[in-house]
């Protein structure tokens, strides 16, 4: 047997689903810590982001001190706060690690909703007698939310993938069997941990996909398949208009 079929063999054995390392449980740990570290990121991120893009102000910073935090390595991060807070703060440190490396996508996504909106837009709003917290709630938000979603699946997918590195620090996850079965050469174990994660990454990336897609003002999607065949079939079909 080939090295993916092991693994999947090892995925399918009944005593990888019970037990105190079960992967139902490793799969609500590592959930857990996603939702967790991203909540506090957008709690963060976007009012900082909305403001930037409202105002138009303090982009320059926040792309740099969103670059700046892109460069830091997860990995040594994480050792490094669990060195300065202690081995009792070891779950701190780790949401602290993952709250730093969604932050960025989430800013992004907020101010460069609200910068990409037509302006004239913006003027029609407040020419309708529109004020500051009506144009931002009713006009900028709706139309910025596709890549604000956008910015939310970038930070969501880099979480899922970072969060293997939790089992480093006993916190679970489903790179606890990565992380065990290296030393012990279980490949078809690593593999299989690896599997689980690419496929919990492609499966919530789909659903954010769609998540971004209804997202967008139906006036602004563009046309599916379907209907530019209907489109154009009517055309085809129209009455030639009258010579003048």
């Amino acid at each position: 047997m080939n090295l993916f079929g092991e693994a999947l063999a090892w995925i399918t054995d009944p005593a990888q689903w019970t037990g105190n390392y079960a992967l139902p449980k490793l799969l609500g740990e590592h959930l857990s810590l996603t939702a967790i570290s991203v909540l506090i990121a957008a709690v963060i991120a976007l009012p900082l982001g909305w403001l930037i893009g409202h105002t138009g102000r303090g982009r320059e910073v926040a792309v740099a001190v969103s670059g700046a935090a892109r460069a830091i390595p997860s990995f040594g991060l994480m050792v490094l706060l669990v060195l300065l807070l202690g081995v009792l703060r070891t779950p701190q440190a780790a949401i602290i690690t993952f709250v730093l490396l969604a932050i960025p996508s989430l800013l992004a996504g907020a101010y460069t909703g609200l910068e990409a909106i037509d302006r004239r837009t913006i003027d029609a709003a407040k020419a309708m007698g529109m004020t500051g917290w009506q144009v931002f709630w009713k006009v900028e938000v709706p139309l910025g939310l596709p890549l604000l979603v956008g910015g939310l699946r970038s930070a969501i997918l880099q979480v899922i993938a970072t969060v293997t590195i939790a089992a480093y620090v006993n916190l679970g996850g489903l790179g606890w069997p990565i992380i065990q079965g290296i030393p012990l050469r279980r490949f078809d174990q690593v593999l299989a941990g690896a599997i689980i994660v690419a496929a919990l990454a492609l499966i919530v990336d789909l659903l954010l996909a769609a998540a971004q897609h209804a997202a967008m003002p139906r006036g602004l999607r563009t046309p599916g398949p379907s209907r530019r065949r209907r489109v154009a079939k009517v055309t085809a079909t129209a009455p030639a208009s009258a010579p003048a």
